[in-house]
């Protein structure tokens, strides 16, 4: 590694630094999967090269960053804008509900780090567009490449660090991923605070964007591709050299007789989108696109929403403290469940998740309708609106995006996350469009029951229909989702 490769690294590497990764239990680890997710692992206690990985999902978690960011940015910024460019906030979903479908192919095409390299492309432009713009077209192309890229990150940052993370801590790093979205929001809270006495200063927050984008295109030229990704493109002195840079040199052949010995009698060429709902895909690409559905139903853009005016009701005048102790809460939770993905499992947190979101709905629901809550509604509301959030990030949100790659066979893995991805976009951009017009017709109170009803009904679909991916191979998981394969 070079002076300025290790340069760059430094930071990245320190993230991680006090990640505990040790095995306790059985000296061996057996191989996550037949496409090569996992690897054995002979050290007891240890992950073989552990440092190497790191770095790498440091530099994915830039596209996270900027995820956040870019979504954050805006609220702070509008109203030094004009009242009436409150769609632009649209726009950024419009684009990344694009950038999500797109991001699938061009990982599959180009390779996970390259398609990184051109996603910064349009998330470095949309964020200069928007920091120098003098007109409201110019605005509003830069928020739609700023959106193209941020979707194509939703899909191939998950997607990359699922691969290149050793089975025993898949679920923790994983997961990180959720959480530097929320450090990006946070982010972009705290570089909104001169706006106050700099009413042009929303053009320095735009462009701020533009730095972590420039490092994630430099930072991927240095980092391996994925060597499952290699293999299945037939470069196989490629591959080698990603996993001796992944896991170290000893590791390689073990690695490479995994990937050769799951594409034993395997010739099926990649797979095309329709190929995701044919009988043998269908029922798993439901399960992701359901996940992504019931993250969204269930409120969470909502509740952040509504959270300003919800503290103000007790006191609390100022937006930055209310939209603060939104934001910790959801990186104090992401940060527990990070924690807690290798030891609980996925769908375990998931139905706590959901079900923490339902009871914390229904209090909001009550403190603003039982009169014999009147005198504490304020306080009840509050109460419930840092719940909801804290029991949001301790599953609904990190977990789906974690679970995706886990769950997809390597066939059709790039294109049913960016599916799926989109659904997420799609369902986010239809709640944005009617959530006021129900809030008008039926009340916020009916509206938080609402979703109440929906975290339910994630609870049972949960159930019944996902399956825990801790500790368990990706043939596993494929069968038991689907058994006539």
């Amino acid at each position: 590694m070079t002076f300025i490769q290790s340069l760059f690294f430094a930071g990245s590497a320190a993230i991680f630094a006090g990640v505990d990764v040790a095995v306790t239990g059985s000296d061996t680890v057996v191989a996550d999967d037949e496409e090569g997710y996992g690897d054995v692992e002979d050290v007891p206690g240890k992950i073989q090269g552990k440092p190497s990985v790191f770095p790498y999902v440091g530099v994915a978690c830039l596209g996270a960053i900027l995820f956040g960011y870019h979504l954050g940015v805006v609220n702070g910024a509008l109203e030094y804008l004009s009242k009436d460019l409150g769609w632009i906030v649209s726009t950024l979903l419009a684009g990344a509900t694009v950038g999500s479908f797109t991001g699938g192919t061009l990982a599959d095409k180009f390779g996970r780090t390259r398609t990184f390299q051109l996603d910064a492309v349009p998330l470095a432009v949309g964020a200069f567009l928007c920091a120098t713009a003098h007109s409201v077209q110019t605005l509003i192309i830069g928020r739609l490449l700023a959106g193209i890229g941020i979707g194509i990150s939703s899909a191939i940052v998950p997607l990359y660090i699922s691969e290149i993370s050793p089975t025993e801590i898949r679920g923790t790093l994983g997961s990180i991923n959720q959480l530097f979205i929320c450090i990006g929001i946070l982010a972009a809270l705290v570089a909104g605070l001169p706006l106050a006495g700099n009413p042009l200063w929303w053009r320095t927050m735009f462009g701020i964007a533009i730095i972590p984008s420039v490092l994630l295109a430099l930072g991927m030229a240095f980092s391996p591709e994925s060597p499952r990704w290699l293999y299945q493109q037939g470069k196989i002195p490629e591959a080698e050299m990603a996993i001796k840079r992944l896991f170290g040199k000893e590791r390689v052949a073990e690695v490479m007789n995994d990937f050769s010995a799951a594409s034993q009698g395997s010739s099926e060429p990649e797979a095309g989108w329709f190929d995701l709902f044919s009988n043998r895909y269908r029922k798993v690409v439901s399960v992701g696109a359901a996940l992504f559905l019931f993250q969204q139903l269930a409120g969470i853009n909502a509740v952040v929403y509504y959270s300003t005016s919800v503290f103000r009701s007790v006191g609390i005048a100022s937006d930055v403290a209310a939209s603060a102790l939104v934001g910790a809460s959801n990186v104090f939770g992401t940060t527990i469940a990070s924690s807690l993905m290798d030891k609980q499992g996925r769908k375990s947190l998931l139905i706590t998740s959901f079900s923490g979101m339902a009871a914390s709905m229904l209090l909001l629901s009550f403190s603003l309708t039982w009169k014999a809550l009147a005198p504490y509604s304020g306080t009840l509301a509050v109460l419930g609106t840092v719940l909801y959030v804290l029991s949001f990030s301790l599953g609904a949100g990190p977990v789906p995006a974690l679970l995706l790659p886990e769950i997809f066979a390597s066939r059709i893995r790039a294109k049913a996350v960016a599916l799926s991805l989109g659904m997420h976009w799609i369902s986010n951009f239809v709640i944005g469009l009617f959530f006021l017009s129900f809030v008008n017709n039926f009340g916020i109170s009916s509206v938080y029951l609402g979703f109440s009803m929906v975290c339910v009904l994630a609870v049972l679909y949960i159930a019944g229909n996902v399956v825990e991916t801790k500790g368990r191979s990706l043939e596993e998981i494929e069968r038991a989702l689907n058994p006539a394969i």
